[in-house]
């Protein structure tokens, strides 16, 4: 019997399935060994020696599997093929006393699927030390700026408070967003739209039941005055826009020029990790760590490809597969090889893109690919098709008119686009077709839009229907989403396909970050003096060139080409004596106490306003002989608690970062809700009304009352 070891129970199931008698596939449940909790677990004195434990969850099963590996002809480690799986397969050789290749063996696949599986136990090789060594420096280099840093935030800031190498990087991002929308300086500016529509043609086009009826009144855009080219900004006030619209009160209106194109709009390559937490979130607003494990859902069920890549390449399978399913079911006229070359700063391991283990598999008819049970599962699962598919197809053609209007000695412009040919669109749906295939998740999705113009001829008169000046104002910087903040990640190099997900729900739960309710990233108080005090005392931590520069001494170590514990010796000589220094020098009161004239109403001390965990809060000086702590009426909704009469409602939050609205002199009056209050009470048991999904609801749980 041979044994073969994964490391989800799901996917251990999957490979039983089809892999029969002669094996047993177990799982390890995740990693066996890593660094101990309650210490730093890093010999930094003797080269940066790792001490790892067997955590207590991990130690039943660990048993289990030594029994049975002992009993085994032999062992074979089946783990993913990146730098966790390859330092779990590691962890467990040694875990295990597995010593040579008569004992264990190593095997790797990017699918899930039977014939993969088997091509992989015929070819298996060692484990690579060099992955290993890339994970373990990734692992003991965040130890270190962990288990040094965040201390120094308790002492200096509040206690609970955590520091990260890259997920503070991270937070800066949001940071310096913030600031730079802050800063922003809203301009006024015009633009003149005129409706246009040809001569002759009035109230039957309105009348018709025509889908291009409504084509037949046109928008055009002034883009010139006497020669002029009038940019964004050009027209900056009503008056200005008002008086070119009184220069074209008589004006007729002339076709001066007419130009015509093809335009091709290519496919998009397949998904890497990225890029489908990207799409996840536009589409379905997913969050990045539940895409991931939508993802590793699909991928343990041999259904999609290895999900943790930032590779663009395709098997020549996968391709046959591809090109076979798109002749039989489009045409060949739709089919178009192509090959996509991975653009990605430091792009990792050769694996595949993420793609479909059986492309013949529809997300409607999947042959239970999409599992009916899940419909994320199922949304994802058609993400992933659509794109593959796609890749592998025609460009889309379109029609392109461009037509210039003369009045006054001004120029107007109207675009117009039509389809053509609809090529990889044809798995894309196009504006409309919702309505022809609404039972599929990404029946919604927008690729492009067409807008018709009517047949025009060159110095053919139009009639104006209406000349509208509008009013705009410049707009800030949008906010990041989970999409944007993934895609600025990627971009500056940092991370890697396995960590934006950890990233981003890391410095939410820390409370570093929050959600506004757009779904848009804004940071919190204790985020913002989190974030300067690293910038101002350690530069190097959040600094994005340097978090940049060592992802590529890490992608180095992965290759063979530096020492891991090298580099461990380069960083932290210079980071140690600069902790050391500002322990001395750094004053906590500069970060977290600022005077009031207000007087604690229990001991008659001062109150100050001092910074904790969850952000700002009133709190006696005299502390700890005093622990007055009062909430801040900043954070107060306007409303009078309804139980003592005397309090505010103000915003709160629980030890686990939850919010949660209460009265401003709890502990003695201990009224609280969950949902946010308005002020307003209701009309039959006169509770507090809630906003709750978009509605106003009785606070009062005896009470149906809803508006």
């Amino acid at each position: 019997m041979k044994l073969i070891i994964v490391e989800s129970p799901t996917k251990s199931k999957t490979l039983q399935n089809f892999l029969g008698p002669k094996y047993k596939v177990l799982s390890s449940y995740g990693h066996i060994r890593d660094l101990p909790k309650g210490e730093l677990g890093v010999d930094v004195e003797n080269d940066f020696e790792p001490k790892y434990v067997i955590p207590t969850k991990a130690r039943k099963n660990l048993n289990s599997l030594k029994q049975e590996s002992q009993k085994a002809d032999v062992t074979i480690l089946a783990t993913d093929e990146d730098r966790e799986g390859e330092a779990i397969a590691w962890h467990l050789s040694q875990s295990l006393t597995l010593k040579n290749k008569k004992t264990y063996q190593r095997i790797a696949f990017h699918e899930i699927t039977k014939p993969a599986v088997e091509e992989a136990l015929k070819n298996p090789r060692e484990i690579d030390m060099n992955l290993v060594n890339a994970q373990q420096a990734r692992r003991v280099l965040d130890r270190i700026v962990g288990y040094k840093l965040s201390p120094f935030l308790w002492k200096k800031v509040a206690r609970g408070l955590s520091a990260g190498r890259v997920q503070s990087v991270a937070v800066r991002l949001v940071v310096e967003k913030e600031r730079e929308i802050e800063k922003f300086n809203s301009q006024e500016y015009w633009t003149i739209i005129a409706l246009l529509k040809k001569y002759g043609e009035g109230d039957e086009a309105k009348a018709s039941s025509s889908p291009f009826a409504i084509a037949r009144v046109f928008e055009a855009f002034l883009i010139k005055q006497d020669e002029k080219p009038i940019s964004k900004l050009d027209i900056k006030t009503e008056k200005e826009a008002k008086s070119i619209v009184e220069d074209l009160k008589n004006a007729k209106y002339q076709v001066i020029n007419i130009e015509k194109k093809e335009v091709r709009k290519n496919p998009l390559p397949p998904f890497t990790t990225s890029t489908l937490q990207q799409e996840a979130w536009r589409y379905y607003k997913f969050p990045a760590k539940f895409t991931m494990r939508l993802a590793q859902r699909l991928y343990e069920t041999g259904k999609i490809t290895y999900h943790r890549t930032d590779s663009l390449n395709l098997s020549d399978t996968a391709l046959i597969a591809a090109k076979k399913f798109i002749a039989e079911n489009y045409g060949d006229n739709y089919y178009q090889f192509r090959k996509f070359k991975t653009k990605s700063k430091g792009a990792q391991e050769a694996h595949e893109a993420i793609r479909p283990t059986r492309p013949n598999f529809t997300p409607r008819n999947s042959g239970g690919q999409a599992s009916p049970k899940d419909k994320n599962e199922e949304k994802l699962y058609d993400l992933i098709w659509r794109r593959f598919i796609g890749c592998q197809m025609k460009e889309a053609l379109f029609n392109s008119t461009t037509a210039d209007i003369e009045a006054n000695k001004c120029i107007f412009r109207a675009n117009g686009q039509s389809l053509k040919f609809d090529g990889f669109l044809k798995v894309y749906p196009k504006k409309g077709d919702e309505s022809k295939d609404s039972s599929l998740p990404f029946a919604n999705a927008r690729v492009f839009e067409e807008t018709e113009l009517p047949a025009l001829e060159k110095k053919e008169g139009l009639e104006l229907i209406k000349l509208n000046p509008l009013q705009h104002f410049t707009q800030p910087p949008a906010r990041f989403t989970e999409a944007t903040l993934i895609k600025a990640l990627e971009t500056q190099g940092i991370g890697r396909p396995s960590t934006y997900a950890p990233i981003i729900s890391t410095i939410q739960d820390r409370n570093y970050i929050e959600k506004d309710e757009k779904k848009h990233f804004l940071p919190t108080e204790i985020g913002l003096v989190v974030n300067d005090i690293l910038v101002n005392h350690f530069p190097e931590i959040v600094d994005i060139k340097f978090t940049a520069d060592m992802e590529e001494k890490l992608d180095e170590i992965a290759q063979g080409q530096k020492e891991w514990k090298t580099i461990m010796q380069e960083f932290y000589n210079p980071f140690s004596e600069n902790l050391e220094k500002k322990y001395r020098d750094v004053s906590k009161k500069e970060f977290t106490e600022q005077p009031t004239k207000k007087t604690c109403p229990k001991c008659d001390g001062p109150l100050l306003v001092r910074l904790g965990k969850f952000g700002k809060f009133y709190a006696c000086s005299k502390f700890p002989k005093c622990r007055y702590t009062e909430s801040l009426q900043e954070n107060a909704l306007g409303i009078k608690c309804p139980k003592c009469k005397e309090g505010k409602v103000v915003t709160k939050r629980t030890k686990k970062n939850k919010i949660f609205y209460g009265c401003s002199l709890f502990p003695k009056c201990d009224f609280a809700l969950w949902d946010k209050p308005v002020n307003e009470t209701c009309p039959k048991c006169n509770s507090l009304l809630v906003e709750k999904y978009k509605k106003l609801n009785c606070s009062n749980k005896e009470c149906n009352f809803k508006k």
